[in-house]
């Protein structure tokens, strides 16, 4: 009788204890759920982790926009015993005029710091508004903004530089003011070419026009020459058979028509190993394999064969588009101020400085 009784004990506080401890576990499960759902994760993210994050690059405008605005200056400082012998000779010898698309809205959050970064060290810097700067110093021309007034914005743009500095530089460069340039690798692409001659450089793509034609974004460099010939027959022909009269269509397929109606040549500027030097995109689109798709705009339009990876650019590259305030002072610092300790590059000798220059 005791047996009996003890055994019916024993029996019954473990499932008590197993019941309990069920009971517990369905809880905080659905408490877990609770927790789980206001904070908007899914099942598979508390369990697996998040998906992989998309690349955060730029790689339009808008996403450009998004960006809030730098709100602190941000100072910068300069090396005294850096030896800038060869660039400040390329300096004097190959004279660059800087003249970047911008316009009211973007004076403040883009323009001035392009103005405190790469456009320093331009032998001449003018920025192209709708509204006049003394400060960065901006020029209003009387064109509407908007992208559909691209072409007639770069149109008056370089009236007004051949009326205004034509003799104050031997290459006209245009950018937009999220394009990021080293000019130092600008001059050393340019020195060994005559500016006498009709030419002129940039990213050069294959569609609409035979030789082809310079991305807009990634900044495009135009020869002495060339510039004369835009302005004194290109502007000024109003039958539209050499260039576009109106101030439609895209700004560089024009500018490429243009060119080439104007018997401009449509340069390569590659370097010797066939690596791009100007890009459309900020650097990692181009560097990170796989990050262009195939059938990506890009890959049809580019001119020439494009590698991914280190292959891709060159190590003397000039240009790179869809660069934020931000990352602009990232470009600075790496490229002025980071120095690995203990590595001193060979510097490439250059070609004919100072006699005659090839064609």
């Amino acid at each position: 009788m005791t047996y009996s009784s003890h055994h019916s004990t024993n029996g019954v506080f473990p499932r008590q204890i197993c019941f309990t401890l069920t009971l517990g576990i369905l809880a905080g499960f659905s408490i877990s759920l609770m927790i789980l759902n206001a904070t908007s994760l899914s099942r598979k993210e508390m369990f697996l982790g998040p998906p992989p994050a998309r690349y955060s690059d730029i790689h339009d405008h808008k996403a450009l926009d998004d960006i809030p605005p730098l709100k602190k200056e941000i100072l910068l400082h300069t090396h005294d015993h850096d030896n800038e012998t060869l660039a400040a000779s390329l300096y004097r010898e190959v004279r660059i005029l800087c003249w970047v698309l911008t316009g009211p809205q973007n004076h403040d959050i883009r323009a001035k710091h392009v103005k405190a970064t790469w456009g320093r060290r331009c032998n001449r810097l003018i920025f192209m508004s709708s509204k006049e700067d003394p400060a960065l110093p901006a020029v209003a021309l009387d064109v509407k903004e908007g992208r559909e007034n691209l072409w007639a914005k770069t149109k008056a743009a370089f009236r007004y530089v051949y009326e205004n500095h034509f003799d104050e530089a031997d290459w006209f460069l245009k950018a937009d003011d999220d394009t990021y340039i080293v000019m130092e690798n600008l001059r050393y692409m340019l020195q060994p070419y005559n500016t006498s001659q009709p030419l002129y450089f940039g990213c050069k793509f294959k569609p609409y026009v035979k030789q082809g034609y310079m991305s807009g974004g990634a900044g495009y460099a135009l020869s002495k020459e060339a510039v004369r010939r835009f302005a004194l027959k290109g502007l000024k022909d109003q039958s539209g058979v050499l260039c576009r009269t109106d101030g439609g269509g895209a700004e560089d397929v024009e500018m490429g028509k243009c060119m080439e109606n104007l018997g401009v040549l449509a340069g390569d500027s590659r370097d010797s190993l066939g690596r791009g030097r100007f890009f459309p995109f900020v650097p990692e689109h181009h560097l990170i394999p796989g990050h262009m798709s195939d059938d990506f705009w890009y890959k049809k339009y580019i001119y020439y064969p494009v590698s991914e990876g280190m292959g891709c650019c060159s190590d003397s590259a000039v240009s790179f588009h869809y660069v934020s305030p931000s990352q602009m002072y990232v470009m600075e610092y790496l490229l002025y101020h980071l120095r690995p300790y203990g590595i001193d590059r060979k510097i490439e000798p250059l070609e004919n400085i100072h006699t005659e220059k090839k064609p």
